[in-house]
């Protein structure tokens, strides 16, 4: 009988051991590549909350020519191009140049990551905004 409870602790023992190990791994898992607001450029921050509440974060990006946003990620959102520019975006499909006009926006669904540089000569001011 002694045996029995002494097997039956062991493996209550090992169960426990392994739920605090995928726990332990799952709480490390947590993005190292930036947000918008985290990112920057060269050590500058490009964005600046506008608003934030329980609902959304509004963000205003602003990115003078030869300014860019470091290597970051996006959760789902919708963005308006205050004064637009032409820029060079480097992501996982690879690295294209889009002219991007005043006026225009865009959804995008999450963005694993990408980063921007405006090659044009116009200073390029968006919203980004970001249901919670």
């Amino acid at each position: 009988m002694q045996r029995i409870i002494l097997i039956i602790f062991e493996f209550k023992l090992i169960v426990i051991l392994f739920l605090i190990l995928i726990i332990a791994i799952s709480c490390n898992n947590k993005n190292t590549i930036p947000d918008p607001l985290e990112a920057g450029w060269n050590g500058i921050s490009v964005c600046e909350i506008i608003e934030e509440n329980n609902n959304i974060r509004v963000l205003k990006c602003t990115f003078a020519p030869g300014i860019g946003h470091e290597k970051h990620y996006h959760v789902a959102h919708f963005g308006y191009t205050i004064s637009g520019s032409k820029f060079r975006i480097i992501d996982e499909t690879g690295i294209r140049e889009i002219n991007v006009s005043t006026g225009s926006h865009f959804y995008s669904e999450v963005k694993k990551w990408h980063e921007v540089l405006n090659i044009g000569d116009s200073t390029a001011v968006f919203l980004i905004i970001e249901p919670k």
